[in-house]
Order: C-alpha cells, then sequence, then structure tokens
C-alpha cells in the first residue's frame, strides 16, 4: 500500500521534471527533496546506497546546470562576467513580465548590448548573445533529462526491484 509521504515524495520528483521547464522552479532541488523524503521515510533503506549515490549525483550535476550552465556559455561565447551577471538579472525580470520568450529576448538583448558596449564589435556581440541564449537552452534540456532519469531511476529502484 502506497502512503502519503510516498505520494508526496513521488509529486517532488515529477515537480521536478517539471520544474526544470518553468522558471525560477527549482527542478533539481525538487527532484532530491522527493528522493531525500522517500529515503528518510523509508528508515534510510530505500532506495539502495549505490542508487542514492548515483541519483544524489544526477541531482547534483542537475543544480549546476541550473546554475551555471547559462553563465558558462555566455563566457565561453566571450562575455565578461559583468555582462553575465547583469543579463541573468535583466533575463529573470523580463520573464517575469513577459514569460519564457522574455527571458531569451532580455537574455540575447543585454548580452548584446553591454558586449557590444564593451568591445564595440558587433559580431562578437551577437556571438555572445548566442552561446548565452542557446547555452541556457541546452541546460534546460540537460535539466530536464538528468531529473527525468533520477525520476525514473527511483521509480524502477523503489517499485521494481
Amino acid at each position: 500500500m502506497v502512503d502519503a509521504i510516498t505520494i508526496l515524495a513521488v509529486a517532488l520528483l515529477v515537480g521536478g521534471v517539471a520544474g526544470t521547464l518553468l522558471p525560477l522552479v527549482p527542478g533539481g532541488l525538487l527532484s532530491l527533496s522527493g528522493l531525500y523524503l522517500y529515503w528518510w521515510h523509508s528508515g534510510f533503506a530505500d532506495p539502495g546506497t549505490i542508487t542514492l549515490v548515483v541519483l544524489t549525483v544526477l541531482g547534483l550535476l542537475t543544480l549546476f546546470a541550473e546554475f551555471f550552465a547559462g553563465s558558462l556559455a555566455a563566457r565561453a561565447g566571450g562575455a565578461s562576467w559583468t555582462t553575465t551577471s547583469v543579463a541573468a538579472v535583466v533575463a529573470v525580470v523580463s520573464m517575469l513580465v513577459v514569460g519564457p520568450l522574455g527571458l531569451l529576448v532580455g537574455l540575447f538583448g543585454t548580452v548584446f548590448v553591454l558586449e557590444y558596449v564593451r568591445r564595440g564589435d558587433a559580431a562578437h556581440s551577437t556571438r555572445s548573445a548566442l552561446y548565452a541564449t542557446v547555452g541556457t537552452l541546452a541546460s534546460t534540456a540537460i535539466q530536464a533529462m538528468l531529473t527525468t532519469t533520477i525520476l525514473l531511476g527511483f521509480v524502477v529502484a523503489v517499485f521494481v526491484f
């Protein structure tokens, strides 16, 4: 029989997958919360140690992608740390006002403008803005894959074996 804590743990894991697709919802953190809630509820028995470690590493990779992948992609494209920091703030505010499209437009536009002001090179500014935008989109895809893997790994480890 499935109890309320198990349902909540699975709901957190499902929320983790959904959270990777919704801006400002910490998908990796939700996934880890569901995993550790169930582990605590099982008396630290399920999932097993190896499964717990593997799923935890995947959760930590998800958090890393969530917080740093976009900035690292912008840096790889040549943007400064100042540009990436300002662009992150503008992107979040734009997303709150306009939605997910605002996040991408705010990010691209801010990186482009700040890098153009900094270097005066439109080609460099475009490249930096594209790297930041594609890096953010790729980060979302990676987070979705990782949290889905955590959910499926949990279900197999707890309910199948």
